[in-house]
C-alpha cells in the first residue's frame, strides 16, 4: 500500500509530469495536439490501402474494422516505447532530486491513456459516420481501457527499470513490437487463421483487448467478459511483479545513470 501513499503525497508532481509527457509529444510541432488525430488517421489510410485490397473481401467497413484496433494498439506500442526511455531520459533529475521513481512510468502510461481518450473520438466519428452507430455496450469502454492501463503499467515498470541496466532493450523492443503487430488481429480476422494459429494468437493479451474494443464499437455485442476478467487478473499480477522488479532495480539507478 506504500506506493499508493507515495502517489498521493506526490500527486502534484504526477499531474505535472503527465502534462509534460503530453506536451513533450508535440514539442516544437506547429499542429500540436492535432497530431493525436492526424497520426492514427495517416496510419489508418496506409493500412487500409495496403491491406484493404488483400484482406477486405469487399467489406466496405474494413477501414473501420482497422481503426477500432489500430488506435488502442498505438496506445500500447507508444507507451512501451516511451517507458523504455523514461528513466534514462530523466537521469539528471533522478541524480539530483528525491521523488518516488515510480512516478515516471506511471506518468507515461497515464499520459498515453489521455491521448488514447482523445483519439477515441476518431473511432466514434467513423462508426457514426458510417451509420453503425453506438449501443449500450459502449459503457464497457472504461472497463476495457482500465485493463489495458493496468497491463501497460506492469510492462512499463519492468521495461523502464531493466533498460537502465540493459540499454539494448530499447532497440529490441522495437523489433518485438513490430512482430507483435502481425501477431495481433489488427488488419486480419482471427477466424481467417488455421485453428492451431488461433490458439497461439489467443496467448497474446492484446488479441483479447482488440476483440473487446471491436465488440463494443464495431460488432455491437457483449465482449467475452470471462476472458476480460481473466486478463484483468493477469494484468494485476503482472503489475505487482513489475513493481517489485522496479523497486528492486531502482536502488542502482543513480549509479547506472
Amino acid at each position: 500500500m506504500n506506493i499508493f501513499q507515495k502517489i498521493y503525497n506526490y500527486r502534484e508532481l504526477l499531474k505535472t509530469n503527465v502534462k509534460k509527457e503530453i506536451r513533450g509529444r508535440y514539442k516544437n510541432s506547429i499542429l500540436g495536439i492535432l497530431w493525436s488525430f492526424l497520426n492514427p488517421l495517416l496510419q489508418l489510410a496506409v493500412y487500409s490501402v495496403i491491406f484493404g485490397a488483400l484482406l477486405a473481401g469487399g467489406d466496405k467497413t474494413y477501414h473501420i474494422y482497422i481503426c477500432v484496433a489500430l488506435i488502442p494498439w498505438t496506445y500500447f506500442t507508444t507507451t512501451i516505447t516511451q517507458s523504455a526511455f523514461t528513466i534514462i531520459g530523466n537521469g539528471d533529475i533522478i541524480k539530483k532530486v528525491y521523488f518516488p521513481r515510480e512516478i515516471l512510468p506511471i506518468s507515461v502510461v497515464t499520459s498515453g491513456a489521455v491521448n488514447f481518450l482523445i483519439s477515441t473520438i476518431i473511432i466514434l466519428a467513423f462508426v457514426l459516420g458510417a451509420g453503425l452507430g453506438i449501443t449500450k455496450y459502449i459503457l464497457l469502454y472504461p472497463f476495457i481501457l482500465l485493463i489495458q492501463y493496468i497491463l501497460l503499467l506492469g510492462i512499463s515498470f519492468i521495461v523502464s527499470s531493466v533498460t537502465v541496466y540493459f540499454r539494448d532493450l530499447e532497440h529490441i523492443i522495437g523489433v518485438v513490437l513490430m512482430a507483435a503487430f502481425y501477431a495481433t488481429p489488427i488488419v486480419y480476422r482471427l477466424s481467417d487463421l488455421p485453428a492451431n494459429l488461433q490458439v497461439i494468437m489467443q496467448l497474446n493479451p492484446m488479441t483479447h483487448l482488440i476483440n473487446a474494443y471491436r465488440d463494443i464499437f464495431y460488432y455491437h455485442q457483449m465482449p467475452d467478459m470471462k476472458m476480460l476478467l481473466i486478463l484483468l487478473g493477469i494484468s494485476l499480477v503482472l503489475t505487482v511483479i513489475g513493481y517489485f522488479i522496479f523497486k528492486k532495480l531502482q536502488k542502482g539507478f543513480a549509479e547506472e545513470l
